[in-house]
């Protein structure tokens, strides 16, 4: 008896984000920000994929254009085998409880003028035709779920630490019993000592609801705790897409080497042998992405293809994808001969 293959939940095919530019005093349109270009992925029933990346690099845009929070400029979204790439927010409106969100500021995303009771209870306001008791029932059940006192039901956000604010957020998520939660960072915003609380929450709730999450961080060690696979983005796209393991043992696109060198190791013997690799340079403008790779202006291992050919994301090991020409079949025989190493340093921790 063979296990059934896991069920894509999510699939996200082409997306792209683009903002206007406009200038003048007409205020024409002279260009765009390609926040999110050409990013596509799959997400499994009841898995966590953890999207990382540095700021600026277009992971929570497009955490919210996957949910719709945007209008898409391009692409295909599935949810639940449901096309709502470009359906009309109007149309969208009876799919909203099976997609969620939690935001990365609890401070800035919960209403100061509503309590808790009210914030909880807002999706059930929205969303179901259940009596007050029994809206107050699921709300104080929600408390319980993510460990909040039900005396505390009548307070307002202010009155709440960072974790607790967070919390509130996450139970208000849950409220519908969605299938898909977005991450955005939920855990930037809080102390360090909190912050594993509220990671261990989400996983609870996973295992408990059977929740499927889209993880966004910078934090690569929260995300090695949590995710199942990892993409790594850099300037609007996804450059590498693997399982956890095999993505922090074997990296192999040169971005992600360099941002997992950046990782501290705990055991002090380990990370003064361990070489960093330190990336010259500033990271282009989504407004003016360079020709060719995206990388290619901060590589390590740039070749004179780089310039001119953009990467086909290809699968180089079982589910270990990767956008690079170090890794391009056809030019395989190539890579290296004409690197540039002055693009990058290496040094030795503890010289």
């Amino acid at each position: 008896m063979f296990d059934a293959p896991p069920k894509k939940l999510v699939e996200v095919s082409g997306l792209k984000m683009h903002f206007p530019i406009h200038a003048g005093l007409l205020q024409r349109r002279v260009g765009e920000v390609r926040a999110v270009d050409d990013v596509s992925f799959d997400i499994f029933e009841g898995e966590t994929l953890g999207l990382v990346g540095e700021s600026g690099c277009g992971k929570s845009t497009c955490g919210r254009a996957i949910l719709r929070l945007y209008d898409i400029t391009a692409g295909s979204i599935r949810i639940d085998g449901e096309e709502i790439g470009q359906t009309s927010q109007h149309a969208l409106r009876p799919r909203r409880p099976k997609m969620q969100m939690v935001f990365q500021d609890p401070q800035a995303s919960l209403n100061p003028r509503m309590s808790v009771a009210r914030i909880i209870g807002e999706p059930l306001d929205e969303h179901t035709d259940l009596s007050r008791p029994q809206k107050l029932e699921r709300i104080y059940e929600l408390m319980d779920a993510v460990g909040l006192n039900r005396n505390f039901a009548n307070r307002y956000p202010h009155e709440f630490s960072g974790g607790q604010r967070q919390r509130i957020g996450i139970a208000r998520a849950l409220a519908l019993n969605p299938k898909f939660i977005v991450c955005d960072e939920p855990i930037a915003a809080l102390d360090v000592s909190i912050q594993a609380q509220v990671v261990n929450l989400l996983e609870d709730l996973q295992d408990r609801f059977g929740l499927t999450y889209l993880f966004i961080s910078h934090d690569l060690s929260m995300v090695r705790h949590i995710a199942d696979r990892v993409a790594v983005m850099y300037l609007g796209k996804v450059a590498e897409l693997a399982p956890r393991d095999a993505l922090y043992a074997t990296p192999l696109h040169p971005y992600t080497q360099a941002l997992l060198s950046a990782v501290p190791e705990p055991d002090p013997s380990i990370e003064n042998r361990r070489t960093h690799i330190i990336l010259t340079g500033d990271v282009p403008s989504p407004a003016n992405p360079p020709q060719g790779c995206n990388f290619c202006t901060r590589c390590p291992k740039v070749m004179e293809m780089c310039h001119h050919l953009d990467p086909v994301m290809r699968e180089v090991q079982p589910g270990h994808f990767v956008a690079c020409h170090l890794h391009d079949p056809e030019h395989a025989k190539t890579a290296g001969q004409t690197a540039a190493p002055e693009a990058t340093k290496s040094i030795q921790q503890g010289d």
